[in-house]
């Protein structure tokens, strides 16, 4: 009988320790849970970069964004919102280096700016083997244009626009002929990029940019949604779903492939 007591006495202290045992696993996931939130949006404040990797799909997105003015050589003032390229170069890199993330979407409602910086990150995108989508949201204007297209696929939504226009510069300019010849290079890389990333003819890309009965203080041309898809810039009028989605496919089929 001392024995039978014993033994039942032992299963219910096994059935106690196991019961503390989950509580105490159930509060660690809880809590690693939070932290990993945490983490996720820390992430998300300082870079505006996360990993999506929640889909039945099992594939790893990272998503980076493009907003407010592409910031050059030159810190902009602490009020402008911006997107630094030192930032952006890095994690590029980082992404075409890892096994674990499967493809890229880049979110683009930019005003444009530093020509150099702008054009460094077009070509560092384009340059993946990861396949890559990009989303136009509110606009992507001026040097914006060569990032939305340095994507396999492009999508812009129907509000969203894109400002066509010629190079600027600040500062003083020097009136002399290679002053305008220097003008024309940076032009003819940027109009080259987009024309050779997306459907549109470089004669066409240069009427839009020349184009002076539209903006009342400026040349060029504002490109709304569906337009900027008949001039041939972007693929497709879509919103997150139609992006995503289509990201999701391009994974499948390079995953087929490569089997």
């Amino acid at each position: 009988m001392g024995n039978k007591h014993n033994q039942n006495k032992k299963r219910e202290e096994n059935k106690c320790n196991n019961k503390n045992n989950n509580e105490q696993n159930g509060e660690a996931k809880k809590e690693e849970k939070i932290e990993a939130e945490k983490h996720r949006d820390e992430r998300i404040e300082e870079t505006g970069q996360l990993t999506l990797d929640k889909s039945e799909l099992a594939h790893n997105i990272h998503l980076i964004t493009i907003i407010g003015e592409i910031e050059g050589h030159d810190n902009l003032g602490s009020s402008s919102k911006t997107t630094k390229y030192e930032h952006i170069l890095p994690q590029l890199a980082a992404i075409e280096d890892s096994k674990e993330i499967d493809g890229v979407l880049i979110l683009l409602n930019t005003m444009g700016g530093d020509v150099e910086a702008g054009l460094a990150i077009a070509e560092m995108i384009a340059s993946l083997s990861k396949p890559t989508v990009s989303l136009v949201l509110g606009g992507s204007h001026s040097i914006g244009v060569p990032i939305a297209v340095s994507t396999d696929y492009s999508y812009i939504v129907p509000t969203g626009t894109m400002v066509i226009h010629p190079v600027r510069l600040n500062g003083m300019v020097i009136g002399v002929q290679q002053t305008f010849d220097y003008f024309k290079q940076i032009q003819n890389r940027i109009t080259g990029f987009v024309c050779d990333h997306c459907k549109i003819s470089k004669v066409r890309l240069e009427e839009l940019m020349m184009e002076t009965g539209m903006l009342t203080k400026d040349v060029g041309t504002v490109l709304v949604g569906k337009e900027a898809v008949e001039e041939g810039i972007i693929s497709e009028v879509g919103g997150i779903r139609d992006a995503i989605s289509h990201l999701h496919d391009m994974v499948e089929r390079k995953r087929t492939d490569t089997k």
